[in-house]
Parts: structure tokens; sequence; C-alpha cells
């Protein structure tokens, strides 16, 4: 049982940091994308 918990415990924590993570590289890809986006507009 006590096993199981901590399974659960560690599965848990794993779950949380992949969610940053992701939001992160996501804010990353806007970043990016905008900086593209106003080039571009610089450019015309």
């Amino acid at each position: 049982m006590r096993k199981l918990v901590g399974l659960a415990i560690v599965a848990s924590a794993l779950v949380v940091s992949a969610c940053n993570t992701v939001e992160g590289a996501g804010k990353d890809v806007s970043s990016a994308g905008r900086t593209v986006a106003k080039t571009a507009s610089d450019a015309k």
C-alpha cells in the first residue's frame, strides 16, 4: 500500500511539472510568433 501511495505522489509531481513546462514552451512559441509578425510588419 505504501508503494502505491508513493508512486501516486511521484506521478502527481511529474504531471504538475510537465504542465508548467508545456505552458512555458507555449509562451516561448507565442513570443517568437509575435516577433516574426512584428518583423514582417516592419518590412512592409
